[in-house]
């Protein structure tokens, strides 16, 4: 009898189950038929796209340097706002805020309407924001104001004098700018901590009292507080502080002639695997500095391989590896900080390589040891793809086909077997000097017997 009522028990939930699932499958089909109704067309899903700008990087990026993403100092943004060790920070923003306000002459209320105009911009901008921060536009635009206010005051500190702060403020004085400004400039360039550059130019514009955003004042204060104004003519509209500061480093440099590519010549890119500059100068390669600092100033000639100067401290890693983020995760960024940074690890192996470049005045190395800078350059490419369509792909190649040559490669293999340190050296030129003397010596002797008299 107990197995007819288990029988009996298990045919009844299945009865339930199927009661269940099919009620469940009609309001999924309701629920896909109406996303599919209501789905936008392209044109609109682009522009949805394109107004992402300020991304989450992933989990498996972070994971290979977790320092390097987030910031150590100051949060700006809605992404880190309130982690227990930056709320230090907030007790400046605050003041910095207060400074602004009473040196503008403007009410709150007039920026609060002024950014209001654009919200839906703003929040657009962030790739992954939290629900609370949608649903309270107050508090949304309470953080932008507050944040935007204390990074054209930090600006405004390297750039002009303000003398309404108090001789030894612990941020907007000597000692700040000393101090605690390069950590504020380091996380300023981090990509999960940005803010979109609207909200600098509506600030700007309502306090010179304009009608339209300052873009060009925006940027050029940008430009100069990360000692970039000099090497930058004309600058495109940017997205935020890291956007900018990467345009700068890729200013187009000087119109160079190349040679036009047949069209039957086909070539793809990322196939050629460039030697170290060790070898590369074993082969015969000069390695000269370029004209410019911009990343694309790369070239190869006649022999000489042009690289732009770069100098090395504490935060060229955590600098780099955000613009590599942001082009990873921003369609259409391009790829040119991930090309030079791929292309220089190629040819730095070891801290010979390093030790060359910084003789040919292309590193300036300010952390030390030139291994510590060869590790460095060999992590900043961990899990880096390479576009195909390259800009530095016809570097590759050139420099690839020289080294191939017959005579350079014997070269190469010459200097690297037998010039490779100094007792290689003298061995080479003893065993040169005995052959010489041994060929005096055969030739004597076949004189004396040709000519015994002599």
């Amino acid at each position: 009898m107990m197995r007819n009522q288990i029988v009996d028990a298990l045919v009844i939930a299945r009865i339930l189950r199927a009661a269940l699932v099919v009620p469940i499958l009609q309001v999924n089909v309701i629920w896909v038929n109406n996303e599919l109704e209501s789905m936008a067309d392209i044109t609109t899903e682009v522009v949805h796209w394109k107004k992402r700008s300020i991304y989450r990087v992933p989990a498996s990026v972070i994971d290979l340097n977790k320092k390097a993403y987030k910031p150590q100092t100051v949060s700006f943004g809605p992404y880190h706002y309130g982690e227990e060790h930056l709320k230090a920070m907030e007790e400046h923003k605050h003041r910095a805020l207060l400074h602004f306000l009473k040196r503008s002459r403007n009410p709150i209320e007039h920026y609060v309407d002024a950014l209001a105009e654009v919200v839906s911009d703003l929040k657009e901008a962030y790739d992954q924001l939290h629900p609370v921060w949608q649903q309270d536009t107050e508090a949304f635009l309470k953080l932008m104001i507050l944040d935007g206010c204390f990074i054209l005051e930090i600006l405004h500190t390297t750039t002009q004098t303000l003398d309404d702060y108090a001789p030894n403020d612990p941020i907007f004085s000597n000692h700040g700018r000393l101090y605690i400004v390069p950590y504020l400039k380091r996380d300023m360039l981090m990509l999960e901590n940005q803010l979109p550059l609207l909200v600098l130019e509506k600030l700007v514009a309502v306090e010179k009292k304009k009608t339209r955003a300052e873009e060009k004042y925006v940027t050029n204060l940008i430009l100069e507080f990360f000692s970039q104004k000099n090497t930058v003519k004309n600058m495109e509209k940017c997205l935020h502080l890291l956007d900018v500061y990467r345009k700068s480093l890729l200013q187009e440099p000087p119109q160079k002639k190349h040679k036009k590519k047949s069209g039957n010549e086909v070539h793809q890119g990322g196939d050629e695997i460039i030697r170290s500059a060790t070898e590369l100068h074993e082969a015969g390669i000069r390695i000269k500095k370029s004209n410019t600092r911009s990343l694309k100033d790369i070239s190869f000639h006649g022999g000489v391989l042009k690289l732009p100067l770069i100098v090395v401290d504490d935060t060229t890693e955590s600098m780099y590896l955000n613009l590599i983020a942001f082009e990873r995760l921003h369609v259409g960024a391009g790829n040119e900080v991930t090309s030079y940074i791929f292309f220089m690890d190629n040819i730095i192996d070891i801290a010979r390589d390093v030790s060359l470049l910084h003789k040919c005045e292309i590193i300036q190395n300010a952390i030390g040891s030139d291994k510590a800078v060869a590790n460095l350059f060999n992590s900043l490419s961990k899990d880096v793809a390479l576009d195909p369509k390259s800009s530095l792909d016809e570097v590759h190649k050139n420099v690839s086909d020289y080294c191939k040559k017959p005579w350079n490669a014997w070269r190469a293999d010459i200097m690297h077997n037998y010039f490779r340190n100094p007792w290689a050296i003298l061995s080479v030129i003893a065993a040169i000097l005995l052959f010489a003397l041994t060929i005096i010596q055969t030739v004597y002797s076949v004189l004396s017997y040709v000519h015994p008299s002599s």
